[in-house]
């Protein structure tokens, strides 16, 4: 089966003889140590790093997501037909540019707020998060709206990246809530397979059933799915890819760039450092994207955090 190709009737097409074990095809993110997880890499990560004070405000993000995440827990729930109707239809059940909210997401957007410590702070986050809790239901369902579907202002980029934070955590909880036996892969295998977004890395596996396993993980939901190498996630060409790493580093991430249609994904190699996060480790790689984009190459698809955020809005 080529890449891109609507998969038949069941949800792995992959080898199953005696002896092969297949992948997991999808494998839904745990609330309950999602963003934990990120926040304690994070924090390692930023000790010596040239960004520190921008890695530690986003270490204290995703502690304020794991509050929410682990607390309210703001989130959908779809009945078993209407999953089964959108995956019937090759279509995410959760899409992110037309899932139809539920309030939740405002009140966690309003928690994560509560758990953001202000006091550290530059004026204008201060002022962002001001905004935020001034602005009605229908001011924030429209950012949401216009961040979801790619139509954000730069005037709202520092008010935006707590909506892109809570909308991170209401998609990873509704995303939680639905079988990954119900879903299937999208004949678009780049995109998420539960809400339709792109992916922030992959992540090639050292452990369980399968090492040597790329899993692309969703920038929304947090959902891995698996995708296979040596195959561009952009265009699906497999002739012109090239690995490329910052000289002197260990190569625990790499980018992966495509001569065909001049984009680059990150991989992320967990034999090399086991405690790797997909999304701590994108954030901290910041070098690396400069320089593979100094090289021509535009990534495949932006970190949510980072299409929004501002280092100077956010961090001191």
């Amino acid at each position: 089966m080529r890449q891109f190709e609507a998969p038949p009737s069941g949800k792995w097409t992959g080898p199953n003889h005696a002896g092969v074990k297949a992948p997991e095809p999808i494998v839904l993110a745990d609330p309950a140590t999602r963003f934990a997880a990120t926040a304690k890499r994070l924090a390692k990560l930023a000790d010596g790093h040239p960004m520190e004070a921008w890695l530690r405000f986003m270490a204290a993000l995703a502690e304020a997501q794991h509050a929410v995440a682990t607390t309210l827990a703001p989130a959908s729930s779809l009945n078993t037909a209407s999953v089964a109707q959108a995956v019937n239809a090759r279509l995410p059940p959760l899409a992110a540019d037309g899932h139809e909210r539920d309030p939740s997401w405002r009140e966690g957007l309003a928690s994560l707020l509560d758990h953001i410590e202000r006091s550290e702070l530059p004026p204008a986050a201060r002022d962002a998060i001001e905004q935020l809790r001034r602005s009605d239901a229908a001011a924030l369902d429209k950012l949401a709206d216009q961040f979801l579907r790619g139509g954000l202002s730069a005037a709202d980029a520092a008010a935006a990246v707590y909506v892109a934070a809570a909308l991170q955590v209401y998609f990873t909880c509704s995303a939680a809530r639905l079988k990954a036996d119900d879903l299937r892969l999208l004949e678009e295998r780049s995109l998420c397979p539960c809400c339709g977004s792109p992916s922030v890395d992959g992540l090639i596996t050292a452990t369980g059933v399968t090492p040597g396993t790329r899993f692309l993980f969703c920038s929304l939901c947090s959902t891995a799915w698996n995708h296979v190498r040596a195959v561009c996630i952009t265009c699906g060409g497999t002739r012109r890819l090239s690995l490329h790493g910052i000289e002197g580093d260990i190569g625990v991430i790499k980018a992966e760039t495509c001569g065909d249609c001049h984009t680059y994904a990150k991989l992320i190699y967990q034999v090399q450092d086991t405690q790797v996060d997909p999304y701590a480790d994108d954030l901290a790689s910041l070098g690396l994207d400069i320089l593979v984009t100094e090289a021509g190459y535009a990534r495949h698809a932006p970190n949510p955090l980072l299409l929004v955020g501002d280092d100077e809005a956010v961090a001191s």
